[in-house]
């Protein structure tokens, strides 16, 4: 076969079709493991909420609902039922003030709105220091404790919680995380 002329036009038409059979693989593999992606994220959110509210015979993703939170945007709520009869209520929280970013939470509540359990869902913060934040020496200062009477703020800022060593802007990401998720609980009036 001869050699193509390398003209302006040639080079165009083959990027041309080397950029749309790069997209159509791309659209395919993305389409491939789309689903699988999602099942995964919702089986990591079930166990997340196994872990922080009291034992359910419901589905909660089912019974899944958003509250406006008061920073504007909505907080998924996720009310765990044992016979019909509501005695949890699992929600995703988060804070963009942590050192590295974001953290996620999901944070339990009893009816009354005392904390049942808290477990990170995702977070960056330094290895070995911010990290800390889902060891139970850190997170379980939260349990059993309703913010009605304990402030969720650290220690440094005229609050309860004690701070993680080294890790301060960390220990007030997640306090506010927290306190994000119960004020949209107290706000949303749930019971």
């Amino acid at each position: 076969m001869a050699k193509a002329e390398s003209t302006l036009k040639n080079m165009l038409l083959s990027l041309t079709f080397i950029s749309l059979g790069a997209s159509i693989a791309l659209g395919y593999a993305y389409e491939y493991t789309k689903k699988p992606i999602e099942a995964s994220n919702m089986a990591r959110k079930l166990d997340a909420i196994r872990q922080v509210v009291p034992e359910f015979n419901n589905n909660p993703a089912d019974d899944m609902f958003k509250l406006p939170s008061e920073e504007g945007d909505s907080l998924e709520v996720y009310p765990s039922k044992m016979d019909d009869k509501v005695n949890g209520y699992a929600i995703k929280s988060y804070s963009e003030n942590g050192y590295a970013g974001t953290i996620s939470l999901m944070v339990g509540f009893m009816p009354d709105g005392t904390i049942s359990n808290i477990s990170v869902l995702e977070q960056k913060e330094t290895p070995g220091l911010g990290t800390k934040m889902a060891e139970p020496k850190f997170k379980d200062q939260f349990r059993d404790k309703n913010p009605s009477s304990f402030s969720l703020k650290v220690k440094k800022d005229g609050g309860q919680v004690d701070a993680i060593s080294a890790a301060t802007i960390s220990s007030r990401a997640f306090s506010d995380a927290v306190s994000k998720a119960y004020n949209t609980f107290r706000k949303g009036e749930l019971k």
